[in-house]
C-alpha cells in the first residue's frame, strides 16, 4: 500500500499543533520536515530546535529530510530531535557511511537523496544500508513545483535495481505529487509520497489519503524494462 508523508513546510505553522492532531486523525504514515540551509539549496526553512519542540506532540514518525551542506556537521544535533528517519543527499557529503554508522548507532533509520539532475546509479553501492530513497523529482528548495517528468526513469532504475538484488528499500518521491501525477510515480514502483501544497491545501485530509488509497489500488507498477 501507498504511504503519505505530508510535508509540514506547507502547513500552516500559526496553528501548528492543530494541524498535528489533524494528521493523527487522518492516519497519515509519515511527518516530513524538509530541512533547508540556504546553501545547499536556494531557501532557509527550521532547525533542529523546530523538530525537537514538534516532537512533544506527536507519535508519529518524523521523517527528517536534511537539504544542508557537509551534514556531518550538524548531524549529532538532528540526532537530538527525536526524529525517525534521515535522509542526507548524496552531492552533499563525502562522508556517507560514517553517518551511516553514526545515525544507526542511534537506533535511527538512515536514508539518502537524490537531485534531479543526479544519476541515480549513485546510489546503488548504498542500497543495502539505507531505508530508503528519496528521488527528487523537483529541484530541491520549494514547494509547488511541477514534477519534473525526465526524473521518472529514475524511479523505474532504481526499482529494478532493488528487485533484482533482493533488497527491501523503499523508494520515496517529493516533488509535484499530487492526485494527477501521482499514477505516474505509483506505476514506476515508489512507495512513499511527500506531498506539501496539494496535502495541505485539500478541505479534508482523510479524504485525501482515500483517494490516494484508492488511485493506488487501480495503477499497477510496470514492468521495468531498461
Amino acid at each position: 500500500m501507498i504511504r503519505i508523508a505530508p510535508s509540514i513546510l506547507s502547513a500552516d505553522f500559526s496553528s501548528i499543533k492543530e494541524e498535528f492532531v489533524k494528521l493523527k486523525e487522518a492516519k497519515v504514515d509519515y511527518i516530513h520536515f524538509d530541512v533547508m540551509d540556504n546553501h545547499f539549496v536556494p531557501n532557509l526553512t527550521f532547525g533542529p530546535k523546530f523538530i525537537k519542540d514538534l516532537r512533544k506532540h506527536s507519535d508519529m514518525i518524523f521523517d527528517v529530510h536534511l537539504m544542508i551542506e557537509s551534514p556531518e556537521k550538524w548531524v549529532d544535533q538532528f540526532l537530538e530531535t527525536g526524529g525517525d528517519n534521515f535522509t542526507f543527499h548524496v552531492e552533499s557529503t563525502n562522508n556517507i557511511m560514517e553517518l551511516a554508522k553514526k545515525v544507526k548507532g542511534q537506533d535511527k533509520l538512515f536514508s539518502l537523496s537524490v537531485k534531479p539532475n543526479t544519476p541515480i546509479e549513485t546510489v546503488f553501492p548504498y542500497l543495502d544500508h539505507v531505508y530508503m530513497i528519496l528521488v527528487m523529482t523537483v529541484e530541491p528548495g520549494f514547494g509547488g513545483q511541477e514534477l519534473i517528468q525526465n526524473t521518472l526513469p529514475k524511479i523505474s532504475r532504481l526499482k529494478d535495481k532493488i528487485t533484482s538484488e533482493g533488497l527491501n528499500t523503499l523508494i520515496q518521491v517529493d516533488g509535484g505529487v499530487n492526485l494527477s501525477t501521482l499514477p505516474l510515480v505509483i506505476e514506476r514502483g515508489a512507495d512513499i509520497m511527500v506531498m506539501g501544497s496539494a496535502f495541505f491545501k485539500s478541505e479534508n485530509y482523510k479524504t485525501l489519503i482515500d483517494k490516494v488509497k484508492e488511485i493506488s489500488k487501480v495503477t499497477t507498477p510496470e514492468k521495468i524494462n531498461i
